[in-house]
């Protein structure tokens, strides 16, 4: 035990943690209660003079932001031997898809449905951040995201709120294992609280209105999943939601989170975000916020420095008490006697596995490869071919051309927020493909060419090289998207298209006749009706991290095979935004019959001669891609859907199965999922509703029967009153490979 001399004599680590945060907090003063409120910004890289001498004395709870090892031993050494009481500093650094070894984007894990590879991927981001002193990361990111525009849709799990509570409890098990205590674990931070991925026009900080059934029912379900699996901290959200900035929002955080919840955990301020509550105009200063954002219920705030400026003041003026501030505090001693600082404050990276090690490595590329997700490889309208181009073959190639400005681009493919990724780390597609023609010794030859210099050029330039490389070639390999810096925080798109001359690339290319496969690296699902039908194959890649470029060429080759699946909707156009799977019928929902398109409208056509359904006339009302799809290199048939269970009492289970049969001639994975749909509730439900998913492995010609059991709990909604019931009637129930599915059996639940 390695406890501060000043703290051995009233603590001992065999204590119950609250009779420990009990005693210190008897022994600290108001302005170390206060001081441990405060997360503070880091120099980088070094401990100046102020910055030590206010740890000492005891003015700082956490710091945000420092990765350089010796420093942060330094900054502990400061806080637990020559501060009064020797209270151990929480380190704060946003680790979201890994530390060194880059994961893909958490939309691009999504992807995967995977709840296991999302743990493991989430477990090795904890071991790489621990070797510097990181005990606390501001992830996962579980905002439902349902507008593509918004750039932090990228580090989300999508548009639905059961996927993205199953994968956000993954994530957060992976970051703090079994025990925080545990060598290599960090506290994980459930943000934003709540309801930031609704933004108005996708613009980042933006305004959002959510009414309160619909926050309950889609917004608040991954939040709650967390708390109540445990997760160590909560983050408010920049945004106001219905008038009231999240960040001082004592509904939010009192009342739902505290008292609704019975959550007991630290909620840490987003970045300046209770400063920032007098530029909504919801306080007139920094005095105000700081009130409003401690009576919401905020324990530590970041970066601004409201709390340790005027809480005193607040205290001694009598609007904010002494025991208020205990509460506070005491939630953060408890993640700090949690993580076991008190006991082991430094970091020895001999503790843990090396930094990028070859384990970490084959778990990066095993991660994207189930996160690509196969968009298109048929000869669908507008093909040049009758048969899937995928998997490439070497024995036919004689020659391939490798197009695009991320075809060899290290760092892009990293995506957004890798603060600590390092370029020379990745593995690019071009570089794997060399790789795999030296070790097959084939005679396969490579034509590469950029055609754009990056993904914002306008210039057409570069095209005639690419021109003449695909004209060289048997077949194309194109890898276009969107840079890193496209997406992320603040990195909000008006259009949705691939930017830049990259679609009059794929034209060009497209008019050699020569068979192309689109590769697409993005931080967010794009619009590409325009250039669909000009490609015969597309690959959906998202940014996949360190190993990308392996994992696609191993997808492209046929070594691996596609299982991912959309967690997002892809639109056709921009107008249909937001456009999600789990929408409301409406009084007038729209069906083929009744969709109209305004090209076929005869002119001077009566008002009420359109059907009066809810569609737009220029475009079709499905997605381009819905909810859950994706192809692989074989095919699955679904077959004999069967409700076991035709009448189930509340508190009961839903039993079904449906048969499904590898068709294809190799072996494949398929993500089987269960959807429900309440056909008459006391208020409006969704069409459908994701309710379960299970990952299958058939090999060639094998057909299982998958079977699914789900209590009638999960069938539970927030009525008018705002009071979470299940209600008994008639239900419909899918099982099949994608949202899209029209074949259902239905079932009723019946009262006790």
């Amino acid at each position: 035990m390695s406890l501060s001399p000043n703290l051995h004599l009233v603590d001992n680590e065999k204590m119950p943690t609250e009779q420990r945060v009990k005693n210190l907090l008897s022994r600290m003063t108001i302005a170390e209660k206060i001081g441990q409120m405060s997360q503070v910004q880091s120099y980088a890289g070094w401990l100046t003079d102020e910055l030590a001498a206010d740890i000492k004395a005891g003015k700082i709870g956490s710091i945000i932001n420092e990765v350089d090892l010796d420093t942060v031993n330094a900054m502990q050494y400061v806080a637990t031997k020559e501060s009064r009481l020797g209270i151990p500093l929480l380190i704060g650094r946003d680790v979201i898809h890994g530390f060194k070894t880059i994961f893909p984007i958490p939309l691009g894990q999504a992807a995967s449905w995977q709840p296991d590879l999302i743990r493991q991927a989430a477990h090795v981001s904890a071991l790489e951040a621990a070797t510097t002193g990181v005990n606390w990361t501001f992830a996962p990111m579980i905002d439902i995201s349902r507008d593509p525009r918004w750039g932090r849709i990228a580090e989300s799990f999508g548009e639905d709120p059961y996927l993205t509570s199953v994968l956000g409890v993954a994530m957060s098990e992976g970051y703090q294992t079994e025990d925080l205590a545990n060598t290599g674990a960090i506290a994980a931070c459930a943000k934003h609280f709540v309801g930031y991925g609704a933004a108005e026009s996708g613009r980042d900080y933006n305004t959002t209105n959510i009414p309160e059934n619909e926050l309950r029912n889609v917004y608040l379900k991954p939040f709650k999943a967390l708390a109540d699996h445990g997760i160590a901290t909560f983050m408010t959200a920049f945004n106001d939601l219905n008038g009231v900035p999240a960040s001082g929002n004592d509904w939010l955080t009192q009342t739902v989170l505290r008292e609704e919840w019975q959550y007991s955990g630290m909620v840490v301020s987003d970045w300046d975000s209770i400063k920032e509550l007098s530029v909504h105009g919801f306080t007139a200063n920094d005095k105000e916020a700081a009130l409003a954002g401690f009576n919401a219920g905020i324990n530590m705030e970041m970066a601004s420095s409201t709390y340790q400026d005027h809480l005193l003041t607040l205290l001694s003026e009598g609007k904010i008490s002494l025991a208020q501030i205990d509460d506070m505090v005491s939630g953060i001693l408890k993640l700090k006697f949690d993580l076991g600082l008190f006991e082991q404050p430094f970091t020895n990276p001999e503790q843990l596995p090396e930094l990028v090690n070859p384990q970490h490595l084959a778990l990066a590329k095993e991660t994207a490869i189930k996160s690509c997700v196969l968009l298109k490889n048929q000869g669908q309208t507008g093909s040049k071919l009758s048969q899937p181009l995928l998997p490439l073959s070497l024995d036919k190639l004689n020659s391939l051309a490798v197009i695009g400005p991320f075809a060899d681009d290290g760092y892009e493919q990293l995506g957004t927020w890798i603060f600590d990724g390092e370029e020379q780390h990745s593995q690019t597609c071009l570089s794997a493909i060399k790789q795999l023609i030296a070790d097959t010794d084939t005679d396969l030859t490579l034509h590469v060419a950029k055609g754009v210099e990056n993904s914002r050029t306008t210039s057409c330039d570069g095209f005639e090289q690419a021109v003449n490389c695909a004209a060289q070639s048997d077949a194309v390999v194109m890898v276009l998207g969107e840079e890193s810096i496209l997406s992320g925080e603040a990195h909000s798109r008006s259009t949705i298209d691939l930017p830049g001359a990259q679609e009059q690339l794929i034209e060009a290319i497209s008019a050699t006749g020569k068979p192309i496969v689109l590769v697409i690296m993005a931080g967010r699902q794009l619009t590409l009706g325009n250039i669909i039908d000009k490609v015969d194959a597309i690959l959906y890649a998202w940014h996949p991290g360190s190993m990308g470029g392996p994992a696609i060429v191993d997808l492209l080759f046929g070594t691996a095979a596609p299982s991912g699946k959309l967690p997002v909707t892809f639109p056709r156009v921009l107008g249909q935004i937001p456009i999600y799977y789990n929408q409301k019928n409406t009084g007038r929902p729209v069906t083929d019959a009744s969709c109209i398109h305004m090209n076929d409208i005869e002119a001077r056509a009566p008002q009420t001669s359109l059907g009066m359904t809810a569609s737009h006339l220029d475009t079709h009302y499905t997605p381009l891609f819905p909810f859950g799809f994706g192809l692989s290199y074989s095919t699955v048939e679904y077959s004999n859907l069967t409700i076991l269970t035709p009448s189930v009492s509340l508190g009961g289970t839903v039993k079904a199965c449906v048969e499904i049969t590898n068709t294809g001639s190799r072996e494949m994975e398929e993500v089987v999922q269960l959807y429900t749909r309440d056909l008459v509730a006391s208020v409006t439900r969704p069409v459908k509703e994701l309710k379960a998913f299970k990952t299958v492995k058939l090999a060639a010609k094998e057909r299982q029967t998958v079977v699914f059991e789900i209590n009638t709990d999960e069938l539970a909604f927030y009525n008018r009153q705002m009071q979470l019931v299940t209600e008994a009637g008639d239900f419909q129930l899918w099982i099949a490979g994608d949202s899209a599915s029209t074949n259902y059996v239905e079932f009723t639940l019946t009262e006790n």
